[in-house]
Order: structure tokens, then sequence, then C-alpha cells
């Protein structure tokens, strides 16, 4: 299956998304398709083999609306939005000119001002209605005549039909009914041109606050510079940024934006990283420190080779992430989809129930249409197609903005309700990069002899460990010797040849099954594990009297993060469990767990084992969330109800993850979750108001307690509205200190 993702025109309510989506998924080999009417896009699934591109566009067409495949060119889409909002706000402000006349005469014959009333004057009427009815109304008669073609009413139906019912209902009244001899009961044609003005109105004002609901999108696109400073043939050239390969080096003078992903080879510099990480601080940068493409170099020049260019660096993945995010749909808009696929369908019905009750049975064809026409108008469900869209382009942009990436709406949705956090040690509570504590020798060697034999072992190997204990020998300058017949046991141990002789290094465990004898250092041991360290015991394996004895411990330390303790806290005081996981034996487990403020403690879990604890918590009955960042938390990561990744860690992490932590720090753990919560707060006020406002508004404009006018002001307002409360997320705060 490939994605692809389309620019969608035309859609004006709920009932054009589900219209359109009904369309695509009408295709043979579609397996998914999700439509945006916030962002006007897209997200389909599809089998290459079985459809073509065209055959979908084709489909979202016979639908009544306009498709094309996205750019992805943020400029161009700007382009686009300008335009449209431009031709938008030009034919608003002629439909206000030419309706203003109108509302005049209506206020006119309410308060008896006879010095206006040759606005009433059906003709003077009749030609400052038309163009407004016609001209700038041909937008909903178009759009009605599509989307009743595919059989699908949407919005522009009910908008159509109910101006032209106010709009030939006048001309019915001002020139035809004194001569059939039937009572002329006045004009309306202020009720058509003014509902035309306030739709627009309404979808210029919606425009306008979609396009802030964008912001954290556009400001991350905002990011990619153009052009880089790249050697070339002994030439340092500015190129466009898209023409920079893997391997290329980097120029960066002071102030500028770093242009794609790479490691420093020479100069030393300070990075303001916070657009991607949330962080404030500007991040010192030596030769072998990674850049961000995007950020800002802030006053020393570097050269670096490139590394991810393209679709491929940092920022590009995050800008994917947000796109998919922010196109999603939560669960909860499921109901609010099924309401709006028989909403306009159901709305007709029940605007001619009405006209034939006020008609037939009251006895009043005045009142007959102007509450048919109120009752058309005030059910535009475009609130409830806005209601749960513009919410999650929203947290997830606030969340952008952090550095926490959160993949959709259905991560949303289910972060309010987790009750069990589980957090990897190594890397997540901890800084991931132990260092060497102590050596202590139980036999006839050296402790530089004893870290020479274990750091030539583990040589071999690239665990946290094994560079703690690398790091050590290299510090002391010792030059390390090679080993042949080397394993590594995971979550074990290894085992290897020095000059004739086999070694093992590990575990408790890990001697025992291979006999050897540790009664004597397991009391010491115990001591440093106490004291939050991890020990690996050193051993020779058969030496040249036939013993396998230990000749060695090795403590290493793993100091944790400067926040660790508050964000464990701070996910207490949201009543949620906090449990780690680790490989270490329970002692070293607990020293660090309490220390970082944690009761619940799952140790000596192999790499494989830590998918099966995650998931007896499940059986359980929990709603877990995983936090790690190595390759061996992936597996863990996808099973748990919602995984979250610590950014500075794995690619394979981040790609299993729901929640991406740019930043790295615990304490964003929380602010994902309150992120959460208040976006599902949103979203739910958006959905009651939407539905409320169509519950009461029908049956009043049916009872004849709405005129048509205030009806299209009320439908215009609710759009708005929930827009706008959507957009009051930005007000969101987390105060705390750096």
């Amino acid at each position: 299956m490939e994605i692809i993702q389309l620019d969608i025109e035309g859609m004006t309510c709920a009932s054009c998304v589900a219209h359109v989506e009904k369309g695509i998924k009408n295709v043979g080999g579609i397996d998914m398709a999700s439509v945006n009417l916030a962002t006007e896009k897209a997200t389909v699934s599809y089998d290459p083999a079985a459809v073509d591109i065209e055959y979908i566009l084709s489909a979202v067409s016979d639908a009544g609306y306009r498709a094309s495949v996205y750019s992805g060119e943020n400029d161009e889409s700007e382009l686009k939005r300008v335009q449209n909002e431009k031709k938008l706000k030009n034919q608003l402000i002629l439909s206000a000119v030419l309706s203003f006349p109108l509302i005049i005469a209506m206020f006119a014959g309410l308060f008896n001002i006879k010095s206006l009333m040759f606005l009433h004057n059906p003709v003077l009427q009749l030609i400052l209605a038309t163009p407004v009815q016609f001209y700038i109304g041909y937008r909903f008669y178009n759009s009605a005549f599509k989307t009743i073609r595919s059989g699908s009413p949407g919005m522009d139906v009910l908008v159509a039909l109910g101006t032209s019912a106010a709009y030939f209902f006048s001309i019915f009244n001002g020139f035809i009914a004194e001569r059939a001899g039937v009572e002329n009961s006045g004009l309306y044609f202020e009720a058509s041109a003014v509902i035309i003005t306030l739709v627009l109105l309404g979808k210029y004002l919606e425009m306008g606050a979609k396009g802030k609901t964008a912001e954290a999108i556009k400001k991350l696109m905002g990011l990619q510079t153009k052009n880089a400073s790249v050697e070339r043939d002994g030439e340092v050239v500015i190129i466009p940024i898209s023409d920079v390969l893997p391997g290329d080096i980097v120029h960066v003078k002071p102030g500028e934006r770093i242009p794609v992903d790479g490691n420093v080879v020479s100069g030393s510099t300070s990075v303001d990283e916070s657009m991607i990480t949330g962080e404030s601080m500007p991040v010192e940068k030596l030769v072998g420190d990674s850049l961000v493409g995007g950020t800002i170099n802030s006053y020393g020049s570097v050269c670096y080779e490139a590394t991810h260019v393209g679709k491929d660096s940092v920022l590009a993945r995050i800008i994917s992430v947000v796109e998919e995010a922010q196109g999603s749909k939560a669960p909860i808009q499921k109901l609010a989809d099924k309401v709006a696929a028989i909403f306009v369908p159901v709305v007709l019905v029940i605007a001619f129930v009405t006209f034939l009750i006020w008609w037939l049975i009251l006895g009043s064809l005045t009142s007959a249409v102007v509450s048919a026409v109120a009752v058309l108008v005030i059910a535009c469900p475009c609130a409830l197609g806005l209601a749960t869209p513009t919410a999650i382009m929203v947290g997830t942009g606030i969340g952008a903005q952090r550095g926490i990436l959160i993949r959709n709406g259905e991560v949303l949705q289910l972060a309010g309700k987790l009750d069990t956090v589980v957090l990897d040690k190594t890397g997540t509570v901890t800084r991931g990069k132990p260092e060497l504590q102590e050596i202590i020798t139980l036999a006839d060697l050296s402790e530089d002899e004893l870290l020479l034999i274990a750091a030539s072992l583990e040589n071999n190997s690239e665990h946290p460990l094994a560079m703690a204990v690398i790091n050590a020998a290299e510090l002391k300058g010792i030059s390390l010797i090679g080993n042949s017949n080397f394993e590594a046991i995971p979550g074990k141990g290894i085992i290897g040849e020095i000059s004739g002789q086999m070694y093992l290094l590990g575990t408790e465990d890990f001697m025992a099954s291979n006999e050897i004898k540790i009664d004597k250092v397991l009391e010491k041991k115990s001591v440093l594990e106490s004291e939050g360290h991890t020990v690996m015991i050193l051993s020779v394996k058969s030496d040249r009297d036939g013993n396998s004895l230990p000749i060695g411990l090795i403590s290493v330390a793993d100091s944790i993060k400067d926040h660790s303790a508050e964000g464990v806290k701070l996910l207490k005081d949201l009543g949620l469990d906090v449990f780690m996981i680790t490989g270490d034996n329970y002692r070293t487990a607990k020293a660090i767990a309490q220390t970082a403020g944690i009761e619940n403690i799952l140790a000596e879990v192999l790499p494989e084992g830590k998918a099966a604890e995650v998931k007896k918590l499940q059986e359980a009955g929990r709603i877990v969330a995983v936090v790690g960042d190595g390759i061996n938390d992936a597996p863990a990561l996808a099973l748990a109800d919602i995984g979250i990744a610590m950014g500075e860690g794995s690619d394979i992490a981040m790609e299993s993850a729901d929640i991406t932590l740019m930043r790295g720090d615990l304490r964003e753990i929380s602010t994902a979750i309150l992120i959460s919560g208040k976006t599902m707060s949103k979203i739910r006020q958006n959905l009651f108001w939407a539905f409320f406002y169509n519950s009461v508004g029908i049956p009043f404009a049916a009872l004849g307690f709405l005129n048509p006018i205030i009806a299209g002001a009320a439908m215009a307002l609710s759009s708005v509205s929930v827009v706008s409360n959507s957009l009051s997320l930005k007000k969101f705060k987390v105060s705390r200190k750096p």
C-alpha cells in the first residue's frame, strides 16, 4: 500500500467530508481514506497495482468536489490560500454593499421611516438582490448541483434552496401576487441577500481562523533554508538545499540557519535549537557533535559533514509527523461523521414538513416559506465538521512548538485515559552515558591490567556499559589487545579469548551458567549495587591449573537526568502509576528508582522480555504508556497503548512511537498528557455546542421563532465560535523551572 495526500477544494461542511470519503472509498484498491475539513486535505492509502491516482481524483470530482495531488510545497499552498481569501474578501465586500440598502429598507418598514420607504420598491430590491443571489451566490448553486448529481447533497444545497426560496417568494409577492389576487405578504429580498452575505462573512472569518490553526506547521516549514554553502572541487559554492548530498562539507557562518543535518568536523559554536526541541538555552557544539537542519548558528563558524538531507532530515520528519497528526481524526469524530452523512437529507425533510404544516394546516404561506428557509439556513453543519480537526491542529501544533511530536488524533484521545507509565531506565530515567566507578582486583593483577582485559573484551560491543569501560581505558592511555572467539549473550555478558586465555565478563547469572563460583565476591558486589552501581564480574575460564574463577569486579554507574525526579513527580500528580523497567539486578535498579522517586520496579528484564512485561500490565486492565530511547525498546513501544520515544534516542524507537519528545526531558511526558487532555476538552466543547446549536436551532426555526436573517447569522457565528474556541488552546502554558 502507498499513501498519498490530496488537496480538496469545494468542501464547506461535515457532510462534504463524509461524501468525499465515501466517493474515494468506493474506488477499488482503496485501503483507507481520511478527509480533514480544517486542512482541506485527504489522506489516502491505496494499492498502486489496483488503482491509478487519476481514478481517485475522478472519484472526488464525481462526488462534486475538486482534487489535486498535494505538492508538499508550503509556499504554493500558502499562495493558493491567500488568493482564495482575497477573492472571498472581494465578493464579501460587494455582497455587503448590495445588501446594505435592503437591510435599511427592512428597518425603515419596522420603524415606519417614511423618507426611506422608497427602498421598498420591488424593482430596486430586485436589482440589488439579483447579483448577490446569482453572481456572488453562484458558488452555492454550482456546488449544490454537483453534490446533488453525485447523490450526496451538502451544506450548499441548504443555502441555495433557502436563499432561492426567499428570493423567488419575493418576486412572487412583488410582481405576481397582486395580479393573481393573492395577498401580498411583503418582500424578503433582504433575507436571501443577507443570508449569502453572512455565510460569506462566516467563511471569511473561518478561513482566517483556520489559517491561524496551521501556524505551527508554517513556522516549521519556514525553518527550511533555500541554499547552502558547500565545498565543491576545492571551492565553497552556494547551491540549492535540494542539491546537498550526504558527505558534502557544509560551511555555516554566525547567525545563519543550519541547512541540513550533519556532524561538526571543524570549529565550535552555540546553536539555538528552540524551534526543534523547545529548549530555550543555546547548545554548545564541538567537533563530532550533531547539528540539526533549521536550527540557528549563534556565534561561531563551523564546517560539518552532511548526513541526513531532504526527506531524511530531522526537520522533514518532524514536519511529516505534524502534517500527519493535523490531518488525522480522533475516534470521537466518528459520531459526528455518522451524523453528518445523513444530516442534509434529514434537514431537507424537516424543512419540507415544516413548509407543509405551516401552509396546509396552519394556513400561512408566508410563515411556511419563512420558517422553511430558517430551518434550511440554520441547519448547515459547518461547526460539526470543524469541531474536531481545528482542535487537533492547534493541539498538535502547540506540542510541536515544545518539541513534543504527537502522531495523530487517536493518540491525543487515548493519552488522557492513561493510568500507567513504564519508564526504561537507561537513557530515559538516566543519562544513558555510564562511567567507570571502581575496579576491584581478586587476583595477582593490577587495576590497569584488569581494565586492559575488560576493555579489550568489550571492544567489539557498542553497549553503553562497554563504552564506559573502553572510554576509561582510553583516558588512561591503555592500548587494547585484539580478541578472538568473541560471543555476546544479550542481557548476560560476553566471552572471548585474549592471548590464548578465555575470559568472561558479565552478570552473576552468566557466571553461574558457566559454572564459575563467585560466592566470595557477592558481598562486595551487593554493597556496590545498593549504591546504584552496575557490577560486572570478570572471570577466567580454565586457567593453567584448570580452574575457572573470578579475577575482578568492575562497577559502572549511570547518573539520573537532572529533571527525572521532577518528571516522575509530575506524572504522579496526574494520578499515574509509574514503573521503571531495566535489565539491571533489583538492588541496582532499586537504588536508581529511589533517587528518581519510583516505587514500582521491573528489574532483570531482558530486552526481549520488556514487551511481555507491558502485556502483563495491559492484561491486568491498565492503559499503559512506555517511554524508551533504544532499539531494544521498540517492541515494547509498539505494544504499548501509547509509545513515547525520547528524541535523543534511536530512529527505530522514534518510528515505533506515538509521541516523540525531542528534548528527552521526562517532564515533557506530563506536558504531552496535559496538551492531550486540553485538546480533547476543546473537542468535546466544540461537539457539544455544534450538536446543541442544531438541536435547539432547528426546532426554533421550524416553530417560526427565528427570522431567516437571524438564522443565517447564528449559522455563521457557530462556525467561527468553534474555530475560535479551538484557537483558545494557544493560551496553554506550562510554567516550570528550566
